[in-house]
């Protein structure tokens, strides 16, 4: 290859899509208009010539024909009236003159502009006008009624003047039979060089679809069809496939920034494999450390409640045998023993209760919520006979859940109303229910104390309570394990700020569980002599 060669394939390699098409449309449209242009004026020019022919020469010989028979008639009308002297032969002759001026008219607009045909009329019109003038108007002057002595005395001249016309009109048809035959040769050739025309025209649209769509072909599909085909093949796993870049600049520029992306991402996967092996020697190791925390809350479950259990009793014995002998604060030293010893071995029993949500309990199965709080009522018939509570209820649905947990949620929201209730009346308790989507939503009203609205929050706080042992038992850690409950069902729980009469703790439960169980919120343990909760 050249150097000049290779400084326009350089030039043109560097042509953008848009530069290629909009070249392409230049040139195809330069050519278009030149073809239109040429196209055009042959349409013009056969329609000129035949205009000529058909509007000019026809029309020009037929009135010069027409023109010669008016004569004639004139000159068989004088030759009549001038042998018998009857007056109807001068009507053909007067009719001749008036045919004459109209086809005369007629003849010199036709014949503007060709000062050969007009120079042939002028000579019929001069040679009528002198066979007119020797013979036709005299004889027609005569009386009528017997032959005319100068109709015979003119004869020989009237004869040669109507031949000189004669022969005026023979010329003047001969040019016109003469031109109207070389307009019809031209309108056959100028026809037959349109069509020639129009055929290369057909041709060159031909040729020019014919390059359009191999420039199409090669310079934008085929690129993007190799494109498309490497991007595949790297969409099917294969990575490490490179992207060929092929077409013009900008389609180039787009498969380097496609491979730079596909690099990158071989990149982005290696480092995700290696965070997925990290992952799961991680998890691995999660799995590892949550078997030994079950074992951890059994030891603490099982080993721990029985040292408490021997404080417990001893110190009781202690108080029997040597309670005469100890003074009034010996009493209550012994008293607060016992009563830490019980509040040690509820806390340890809640704590083991709660760790076990969303671990233990998971069975998830058609769970009918009116049935749970139904067996939850029971559970409670005697806290509700001694305090007179009232419960009430909307028709409960059946949901996908775990039964046990159910249970739990129940019997802490519905303990948690009867236990903090108003001194001076017995609790009103509803639980609602209403279907939102699909959701369910639930809410637990009372008519007890009610949570200050600077605690709604920090009462789902394990261990944290409102108020002091000594007013309300319990360990604190009720509402936390409704918390964790119900976000392992998928739902939310939250105090209802705006009820003004009591406590409403609201939350919601899916009909079906999630596709993936939400893992339970690790609450913040808090200890229950520093904060206040319920």
């Amino acid at each position: 290859m050249s150097g000049s060669t290779r400084a326009r394939a350089g030039a043109f390699a560097t042509w953008t899509t848009r530069r290629w098409l909009r070249a392409g449309a230049v040139v195809s449209l330069t050519a278009l208009t030149l073809l239109g242009v040429t196209g055009a004026w042959m349409l013009q020019r056969t329609a000129s010539i035949t205009e000529n022919l058909v509007g000019v020469r026809s029309p020009a010989l037929s009135a010069s024909l027409q023109l010669e028979a008016a004569l004639l008639n004139q000159e068989t009308g004088i030759r009549g009236y001038g042998l018998s002297g009857t007056a109807d032969f001068l009507t053909p002759y007067r009719q001749g003159l008036t045919d004459q001026a109209t086809i005369t008219a007629r003849l010199t607009r036709l014949l503007h502009g060709d000062k050969a045909g007009l120079k042939d009329l002028q000579a019929v019109r001069d040679a009528a006008e002198t066979w007119q003038a020797r013979v036709a108007r005299p004889v027609a002057a005569t009386p009528a009624g017997s032959p005319s002595p100068l109709a015979a005395q003119r004869a020989t001249e009237g004869k040669k003047d109507f031949d000189a016309l004669r022969a005026a009109l023979t010329g003047q048809q001969n040019r016109l039979r003469a031109e109207r035959i070389q307009a019809a040769a031209d309108l056959s050739s100028t026809m037959r060089l349109r069509n020639w025309v129009f055929a290369a025209i057909a041709l060159v649209i031909a040729a020019l679809s014919v390059l359009v769509f191999e420039g199409l072909r090669r310079g934008i599909t085929t690129p993007l069809g190799q494109l498309g085909t490497d991007a595949r093949a790297v969409a099917d796993g294969d990575f490490d496939h490179p992207i060929t870049p092929t077409g013009p600049a900008d389609l180039r520029r787009l498969s380097g920034e496609i491979d730079f992306m596909r690099r990158r991402l071989v990149r982005e996967l290696a480092f995700t494999e290696e965070a997925r092996l990290s992952l799961h020697a991680q998890a691995a190791d999660l799995q590892r450390s949550n078997a030994e925390l079950e074992q951890f809350a059994y030891v603490a479950s099982h080993d721990l409640q029985e040292p408490l259990r021997k404080v417990s009793s001893f110190t009781q014995l202690l108080q029997r045998r040597y309670g005469s002998q100890l003074d009034a604060r010996a009493d209550q030293y012994i008293d607060y023993a016992v009563d830490g010893a019980n509040r040690m071995q509820v806390l340890i029993n809640d704590l083991l209760d709660f760790s076990r949500v969303g671990r233990v309990h998971h069975e998830l199965q058609s769970v009918d919520l009116d049935a749970v709080l139904r067996q939850t009522l029971s559970s409670l018939s005697m806290s509700i006979e001694e305090t007179g509570a009232t419960i009430t209820h909307d028709p409960l649905p059946s949901l996908v859940a775990d039964s046990t947990q159910m249970g739990m949620l129940w019997q802490n929201l519905i303990g948690n109303a009867v236990k903090f209730r108003r001194p001076d009346q017995p609790p009103v308790i509803h639980v609602s229910a209403a279907q939102d989507g699909a959701l369910w939503r639930f809410s637990v009203s009372d008519n007890g104390i009610g949570i200050g609205p600077e605690y709604v929050d920090k009462v789902f706080v394990i261990f944290q309570r409102l108020h002091t042992k000594d007013a309300y038992d319990g360990s604190g850690i009720g509402l936390a394990m409704c918390k964790k409950i119900v976000e392992f069902h998928g739902g939310t729980i939250a105090v209802d700020s705006a009820y003004q009469d009591g406590a409403r703790i609201a939350f919601t439960l899916a009909a079906e569980p999630p596709k993936v169980m939400v893992p339970p919120t690790m609450p913040e343990v808090i200890r229950a002599d520093t904060e206040p909760g319920r």
